[in-house]
């Protein structure tokens, strides 16, 4: 018998090959663009603080203020996984290393718009255990100062102001501790603590099993989506119902229920719905928010059809329970045998919860 694929779906798949040819050539034009760009390295940016919109745990700090210390830049996000594996290193670089002369300034850069609301990032610091000053960069003002692209991204400046060294994504923390360590001797640290921290990240902060990740990050609002494989095809900006698809193909999600799909999120609109998705990796995660009002959204999460057991994330129990009670990254599914492909579903019980993307370790 020959399969049969439903003309919308076809098109849309067609059409996400050719996102992907897209995504391809934009990234071969950014990379030139990168390398053509002015290096940051011997530059002193550090007055792009002046441009926060807000402090937490400390008062404003300026350029000024920071002449000889030596200053760790980190730029993140609260609801980015990557971000969220660093911040172990983070605070712990800041407490073994505070009585030498180092400051770690965490500069909140925000990726979605709930991103920048003071009391969502305040509960992030406090869940995250932050005692490291957090500058909130809400119109991305010291981002700009300092040309940066990336979550999270590190700058090393010296005790004069200067940018030394740079780190984007996850990993190489030890060479990352060895550039503090440089540039404290240089500044003449009086109190030199040796070797380099080990650290332990639990839950969500727990290091990510790189080699087996095969599956994106991949957005649900529409200015950034792709492998959408709901046989509808993506509607913007209007309600539509959609259905998902008995044969997903790796990578590829969909949507059931009716939802109203925004540039960065999709809204459930309809009393329940699903969202689908078949993926390679250890974890998955979904930030999501609850209603706009605020009012809490109860969900159930299945891997290949069966409640996740021992495969269950920090934000399920092992029936695949849980509820979105505030705007954040979500852990689903943390698996505890071998990786290979799962199907991951996730029924919403209530209307009204708010997806955006899934990110993946």
């Amino acid at each position: 018998m020959h399969s049969v694929i439903h003309p919308n779906r076809q098109a849309s798949r067609l059409l996400s090959l050719i996102a992907a040819i897209c995504i391809l050539l934009i990234a071969a034009q950014t990379a030139a663009t990168a390398q053509d760009a002015p290096s940051i390295i011997g530059t002193s940016p550090l007055g792009g603080l002046s441009g926060a919109t807000d402090w937490i745990n400390s008062k404003p700090l300026t350029a000024k203020e920071l002449k000889g210390k030596v200053v760790l830049i980190d730029f993140w996000a609260y609801s980015c996984i990557n971000c969220i594996r660093s911040v172990p290193y983070l605070r712990a670089w800041a407490d073994k290393y505070k009585d030498s002369g180092l400051v770690v300034i965490g500069v909140h850069t925000p990726e979605f718009d709930f991103e920048k609301e003071l009391p969502n990032v305040q509960h992030a610091v406090k869940k995250f255990n932050i005692t490291y000053p957090v500058a909130l960069d809400s119109n991305n003002a010291i981002w700009d100062a300092f040309h940066n692209q990336y979550w999270p991204a590190s700058y090393f400046i010296d005790a004069t102001g200067k940018v030394r060294y740079t780190h984007f994504g996850e990993g190489e923390y030890d060479q990352s501790e060895h550039h503090i360590q440089e540039l404290l001797k240089e500044a003449n640290a009086k109190s030199m603590p040796a070797g380099t921290v080990s650290v332990e990240g639990q839950g969500a902060e727990a290091a990510a099993d790189m080699k087996d990740v095969k599956s994106p990050e991949t957005y649900i609002g529409y200015s950034r989506a792709d492998h959408f494989g709901s046989p509808e095809g993506m509607m913007r900006d209007m309600d539509q119902v959609y259905t998902i698809p008995n044969d997903l193909r790796i990578n590829e999600w969909g949507l059931a229920g009716k939802w109203h799909d925004q540039e960065q999120v999709a809204v459930l609109k309809s009393s329940t719905g699903k969202i689908a998705f078949r993926f390679y990796a250890r974890d998955l995660h979904l930030v999501l928010g609850p209603t706009a009002s605020g009012k809490p959204v109860r969900f159930r999460v299945t891997i290949d059809g069966q409640a996740p057991g021992d495969n269950h994330g920090i934000d399920t129990d092992a029936q695949g329970n849980g509820v979105v009670t505030e705007h954040r990254l979500y852990q689903l599914v943390r698996l505890k045998g071998a990786v290979k492909d799962h199907v991951f579903v996730i029924e919403f019980l209530d209307p009204g919860v708010q997806a955006f993307s899934f990110t993946f370790g």
